[in-house]
């Protein structure tokens, strides 16, 4: 028995559509993580690129548990003296609904290269249309 290494010319790549509507949002970044990785394929291999592409809708609408809304924080800095700032989730999703859901997948990726192109296969819309309908994606289970 021969071990089996996947090239990267003979990855098949597909698309996957996901309404974020009502879904929460470690749970749905977790589904996420593993669609864009390969994870769920058996010709998995951990430093080739064997993911799918994955296109979420409604991201506006996802959902947290608890008091995250209020608690949970999101920083950024402008690279001057005094330049942190900060902002609730639920400010968050008021200004760009869709760096919530990227910020919490590409925490859930490796640190390294590999998953830089893995991210690109994200695509994030607040609504509920997307433009990727020539793709035809399939629902994500």
């Amino acid at each position: 028995m021969k071990t089996f290494n996947l090239k990267a010319e003979n990855v098949e790549r597909r698309w996957f559509v996901v309404d974020a509507e009502g879904e929460i949002l470690g749970r749905l970044a977790t589904r996420i993580a593993d669609t864009l990785r390969g994870k769920g394929k058996p010709e998995y291999t951990p430093h080739v690129d064997s993911g799918d592409f994955v296109v979420v809708v409604n991201a506006e609408k996802i959902a947290v548990t608890g008091k995250k809304m209020e608690q949970k924080r999101y920083y950024r800095h402008s690279g001057y003296p005094g330049g942190l700032r900060e902002r609730t989730l639920r400010e968050e999703l008021d200004r760009r609904p869709t760096e919530v859901i990227r910020k919490a997948v590409k925490g859930m990726l490796p640190r390294n290269r590999l998953a830089n192109r893995q991210i690109t296969k994200l695509k994030i819309y607040a609504g509920p249309e997307h433009p990727h309908e020539a793709q035809s994606p399939e629902p994500l289970a």
